[in-house]
């Protein structure tokens, strides 16, 4: 790539469910990549985990520890990056995937609630756990297709068949 400064070789988002982590392996093992996830960098820093961020110190301090982890990352991580499902919510984490290759893993109400089940270790679910997901869902998905310049359906599919497409992009080279 050219330029002093690394560039993740993707970054993917998508709410809870999605794939993000998984399929951020997989992609990045198929690649012979190094894998960040940020909701990891955030615990890492702050030595505990989100759900205690979140209760200890609240969703803006949580929000701030991840903007500052996305931030980072998008500065000196070179392999595969998964940001955290409500990080594109902040403006300025948005402009700062400008020019980055974006992809969004698109997934669906009743995939996305199997897949994280009750959510025990998530505290945007507390509650009504399917109906916390479709809103989430609804409010966050024309952000993320907003900042992705490629779309990637989860839906019924295995977590390789999804990270064979994602792979596909990256090594055909199309930014975002």
């Amino acid at each position: 790539m050219s330029g002093a400064r690394p560039r993740p070789a993707v970054v993917l988002v998508g709410t809870m469910g999605a794939g993000k982590t998984t399929v951020g392996r997989i992609v990045a093992e198929k690649l012979g990549l190094n894998f960040l996830d940020t909701d990891h960098l955030v615990e890492e820093r702050a030595g505990k985990s989100v759900a205690e961020i979140f209760v200890d110190d609240g969703e803006t301090a949580f929000r701030a520890l991840e903007h500052q982890a996305v931030a980072d990352a998008l500065a000196s991580h070179d392999g595969v990056l998964a940001l955290g499902g409500g990080a594109v919510l902040d403006p300025a984490t948005r402009t700062l995937l400008d020019g980055h290759r974006v992809v969004f893993l698109k997934v669906g109400l009743s995939d996305a609630a199997s897949r994280v089940g009750l959510g025990v270790s998530r505290p945007l679910l507390l509650g009504n756990v399917r109906g916390r997901i479709k809103q989430l869902l609804d409010e966050r998905t024309p952000v993320y297709a907003a900042v992705a310049g490629h779309t990637v359906e989860t839906d019924g599919r295995t977590a390789t068949e999804v990270a064979d497409e994602v792979r596909a992009l990256v090594q055909d080279g199309d930014h975002a």
